[in-house]
């Protein structure tokens, strides 16, 4: 069968029981329509990068799915119709990632343990040719009082 990671955004004001309940029906749908679901992963509430249906923040929910792609149609037609859920995005990958996902481990654990900035160094920059001349603010040669050409 086809593997599929789905993540669903939850609305705020709704309590993590109440989203490891929709996770649970959920995966009730996926089942019952010939599918297993492989891991789930609460990611928490989150800020939203935009406002979506007048809230800031979202509950993530993420679910590895070894489905049918009739399950997975019943599952999003299913997450369309909750009203707790403000968006939902399915899409089918080749194979599941071993341990945890980037959103569940530590920033530390991501970067390496470093934060590299590449060939960038803050405390040197080059400005480049800044002289202005004898101009005042309006660009007007101060001896002559003409515009000045550039």
């Amino acid at each position: 069968m086809p593997l599929y990671e789905s993540v669903l955004i939850a609305r705020q004001d709704i309590s993590a029981q109440q989203v490891e309940g929709l996770s649970e029906a959920l995966q009730n749908v996926v089942t019952e329509n010939g599918g297993t679901v492989a891991k789930t992963e609460y990611w928490g509430l989150k800020n939203l990068a935009y406002r979506i249906k007048k809230n800031r923040k979202g509950h993530y929910l993420m679910l590895h799915l070894d489905a049918p792609a009739e399950a997975v149609k019943e599952l999003e037609r299913n997450a369309r119709i909750n009203e707790d859920v403000l968006r939902h995005l399915t899409i089918r990958v080749d194979g599941f990632e071993e341990g945890a996902s980037a959103m569940m481990q530590s920033r530390s654990a991501r970067d390496g343990g470093r934060r590299d900035r590449g060939d960038r160094d803050r405390g040197d920059r080059d400005r480049g040719d800044r002289d202005r001349g004898d101009r005042d603010r309006g660009g007007r040669d101060r001896e002559r009082g003409e515009q000045a050409e550039d």
